[in-house]
């Protein structure tokens, strides 16, 4: 089932989306050799907080209720690192994934940001994470089915000598964080048997993790942080977009001149 939303949803998921945009910028300005992840994670829990917005994270169940409002992930942590008072060091690479729910309505970005002067090959993982996220969302008015779109993002990652990582997908989002549809960043034939068109009104958390080496994961025994099965180090990028009838809109993006951002 697609959740197709109106030009008034999108507008409401926009606010979430600006607030998303906010804790990252939060975030952002923190970053440096010395910070612990677990500042990192305060500085976005105090933008939901003053807008008295619910963090979609906290708390979310398993073995371990999650405990923080962001995922830090670290070098060769994938996804779901909790943050800690782990102190970065120049030349890290940390990964932060937060979103939050306002007035009814979720967003939810993630970042893959350099601490100080990373290495060439880690600024190409970056940059190669990074692109293929804005190719996903370019094609999404040009291409029918999500299929296409994934195939053509493994395919550029694949080239540039990464591999994506698949034990994870993006989703459908809106009233809930996760929604019908799943949203893989690759192609298989499983995936097309699940594959879904590309409507108006489709909103999407699209967000390809990339490897440097084997797109293998295992999880900690923490029982959230996915980490690389070889230790090669991994990146995360992640926007909330819109499909809509001007094209594709990415939610989770800064304002423009028009916008005002949440109190």
């Amino acid at each position: 089932m697609l959740n197709l939303r109106s030009n008034r949803e999108i507008k409401l998921m926009r606010q979430a989306g600006l607030l998303v945009w906010q804790a990252h910028q939060a975030v952002s300005q923190r970053i440096r050799p010395g910070v612990t992840t677990r500042e990192l994670d305060q500085a976005a829990e105090e933008v939901f907080a003053r807008a008295e917005a619910i963090p979609l994270f906290k708390g979310v169940p398993g073995p371990v209720p999650f405990p923080a409002v962001t995922c830090t992930s670290v070098n060769d942590e994938v996804v779901h690192g909790i943050p800690t008072d782990r102190q970065l060091q120049e030349g890290d690479i940390v990964s932060v994934d937060t979103g939050c729910q306002i007035a009814g309505w979720c967003g939810d970005a993630a970042k893959t940001y350099p601490v100080g002067r990373v290495s060439e090959k880690t600024q190409q993982l970056l940059d190669c994470t990074a692109a293929s996220l804005d190719l996903a969302i370019e094609r999404l008015d040009k291409d029918a089915t999500w299929s296409q779109v994934a195939k053509q993002l493994q395919e550029y990652v694949e080239s540039s000598g990464f591999s994506v990582v698949t034990n994870f997908v993006g989703h459908g989002i809106g009233r809930e964080m996760h929604e019908p549809p799943q949203v893989p960043n690759f192609y298989s034939p499983s995936s097309e048997r699940e594959d879904f068109p590309l409507k108006t009104g489709l909103v999407l958390a699209i967000e390809p993790m990339v490897n440097a080496g084997s797109p293998e994961v295992k999880c900690r025994e923490d029982h959230w942080t996915q980490v690389t099965a070889d230790g090669s180090w991994s990146a995360h990028f992640e926007h909330t977009v819109a499909l809509t009838s001007d094209g594709p809109t990415r939610l989770t993006g800064p304002p423009t001149d028009e916008e005002s951002l949440p109190a």
